[in-house]
């Protein structure tokens, strides 16, 4: 694993018990292989949990998206354009605003996405398997969203929101799958 960061969590994987580090993106990887692996070793395999699943993981997504997206590294060369981003000011329909307003509002709004794509998948993670097939257009819906969140994670961002967009997508995909049967 990375770097260890925190009080390490020890993860029974495969008759092996081993340690992980929350703070440490791996930890993330390592949790849902766990998990999925249990899950997959049960016949009876159902699509609440993989929905309580993705809705655990959105609202880690969206905690981390939410205090992260701000942050930049000096390493980066980025200083100048951020302070420009943050300074510049221009009329839009009435308001003074700035690049950064934008991209602050912009980041918000896809935390504030999150949360509520959390809350749906837990609530969908309610509903009997019966409610569930009469819904296809949902539960089909917001497993397409997240294919496409992982797309545009992989073209624009970084490795930690293709994971957590991918296995959150791929819980979404199997679970609407597991509804429809």
């Amino acid at each position: 694993m990375g770097k260890h960061v925190g009080k390490p969590i020890l993860l029974y994987i495969t008759g092996v018990s081993r340690a992980a580090y929350p703070a440490d993106p791996s930890f993330v990887v390592l949790l849902i292989y766990t998990a999925g692996r249990l899950s997959l070793q049960r016949q009876d395999l159902k699509p609440f949990v993989l929905y309580r699943i993705a809705a655990g993981l959105l609202v880690l997504f969206a905690i981390a998206h939410t205090f992260g997206f701000r942050q930049t590294d000096p390493q980066w060369g980025a200083d100048s354009l951020v302070a420009s981003m943050r300074t510049i000011h221009f009329d839009v329909m009435g308001f003074s605003r700035t690049y950064w307003d934008f991209f602050v509002g912009a980041g918000f709004s896809v935390g504030l996405f999150f949360l509520f794509a959390a809350v749906l998948a837990w609530q969908l993670g309610g509903l009997s398997k019966e409610t569930l097939k009469l819904m296809p257009l949902v539960t089909w819906a917001l497993a397409i969203c997240f294919v496409g969140v992982t797309v545009l994670s992989w073209m624009f961002l970084f490795i930690l929101p293709v994971i957590f967009s991918a296995v959150i997508s791929l819980c979404l995909i199997l679970a609407a799958w597991l509804a429809g049967k």
